[in-house]
């Protein structure tokens, strides 16, 4: 493994090695009023949008192929959609299969810091060289401005509070990963009128942590935020602010605002990228299974209206030449044998990728998941779903307002 070899860590090579994003990470425990997290957004390339989310498993072979496309692929990085440990399952189970199957990769992360400390060991543990914390202000007053809201485990903070929080996990965060002798960049983005005239004292204080560079990127305006009216700084102001804060800390100069599914040489991605993801995202979660079906809760073979623990029987679709055809009906377990009854329907599941029903429970989700049948809460006619989820467009499903939807960009109250 060589560490100069980083395209975005070594101007030198950035024209010679190749990177990947694995977008296995949709949810996210920060709302920036800057970030609208949108799916299939294939014209945008800013951090946040990816055209799929993919399972551990899907990422590995989506990996697999990419690498037979560019062999100079010398990083892999897991940058979201979301925060890789507002996900952290996802992020490690995918980390670990990468550098199982390839020895030598490069891994990095990135992520808001506020869920990271507790994995800088497993971090270490892999190999994990290079890992970027963003960092938009060292001052609560300032970072409130910023921040809609903060999630730290199932409780939410707001204002200067939120602010002050997220602040303090960072900076241990960020002393963990020197201790730990990973390579560590601070991402901040330049907001004007917000926290442009602040940079030099993030730089100050990233510096004083010992962080090794620090990538000062101009705001991308995205409608539907709370920033939507303010524009992006002009090259001048951006050269002016990095000018001011290289005196305290080393510089990147050739950030290009990297989608989480980015693939390919820096400013040069693969443009076939996009039509991979979201072919994998269309296999089961563990690809090298066989799982032609999709089972769904039904009443009258129409519309996706029966909630997971009601429904007495499901409807097995599978698609065809012809569209998708009805395989077979299948009951549900009988209920009062609590997680048993989970795992069983589990076993009836054995050859769905996907379960989509009007409602269901953490439990049965978690179990199910863990078996490869992934569930999705939605409503709506049956063929259209179908059609999502057979080409991987399964972001584009209705979510339901009770669940945690992938592109949410809310209050912050349903995300657990």
């Amino acid at each position: 493994m060589d560490l100069k070899n980083h395209p975005c860590f070594n101007d030198k090579v950035r024209h010679l090695f190749a990177r990947v994003h694995l977008p296995v990470a949709p949810k996210c425990n920060v709302q920036c009023n800057f970030c609208n997290r949108k799916f299939d957004c294939v014209n945008e390339s800013r951090p946040g949008v990816s055209s799929a989310v993919l399972s551990p498993g899907q990422a590995l072979a989506y990996l697999e192929k990419m690498m037979e496309k560019m062999p100079n692929i010398s990083v892999v990085g897991i940058a979201g959609p979301g925060d890789p440990f507002a996900n952290p399952d996802e992020t490690m189970e995918t980390l670990r299969r990468v550098r199982e199957r390839y020895p030598e990769m490069l891994l990095c992360v990135a992520t808001n810091g506020l869920n990271l400390f507790p994995y800088l060991d497993d971090l270490k543990a892999l190999n994990v060289s290079h890992v970027t914390v963003t960092v938009n202000a060292v001052d609560p007053k300032i970072g409130a401005q910023i921040y809609s809201w903060i999630r730290d485990g199932k409780r939410l903070y707001r204002g200067e509070e939120g602010a002050r929080l997220l602040l303090e996990i960072q900076k241990g965060s960020i002393q963990g990963l020197i201790k730990r002798e990973m390579t560590t960049k601070i991402n901040s983005i330049i907001i004007p009128g917000i926290n442009d005239f602040h940079i030099e004292e993030v730089a100050k204080e990233m510096a004083f942590l010992k962080a090794d560079i620090l990538n000062a990127i101009p705001l991308y305006k995205n409608i539907g935020t709370v920033f939507e009216h303010i524009d992006e700084p002009t090259k001048e102001e951006i050269h002016e602010i990095r000018r001011k804060i290289s005196v305290h800390i080393p510089q990147m100069h050739h950030c290009t605002r990297c989608r989480a599914d980015a693939a390919g040489i820096l400013g040069k991605d693969d443009p076939e990228s996009v039509n991979l993801i979201q072919a994998f995202a269309a296999l089961p979660l563990n690809p090298k299974e066989k799982r032609p079906f999709v089972a769904v809760g039904t009443m009258e073979g129409l519309l996706i209206n029966r909630h997971l623990g009601e429904a007495v029987e499901f409807w097995i679709f599978e698609k065809t030449e012809n569209g998708f055809g009805l395989v077979e009906k299948r009951k549900a377990p009988a209920p009062g044998s609590g997680n048993q009854r989970w795992e069983e329907l589990a076993r009836i599941f054995k050859d769905c990728r996907s379960a989509l029903v009007g409602g269901v429970g953490k439990t049965p989700k978690e179990i199910l998941e863990r078996n490869g049948i992934k569930v999705f809460e939605t409503e709506g006619f049956i063929n259209d779903a179908l059609e999502l989820v057979y080409s991987g467009k399964e972001s584009r499903l209705n979510i339901k307002a009770t669940t945690c939807g992938l592109s949410c960009s809310g209050t912050g109250t349903g995300c657990g």
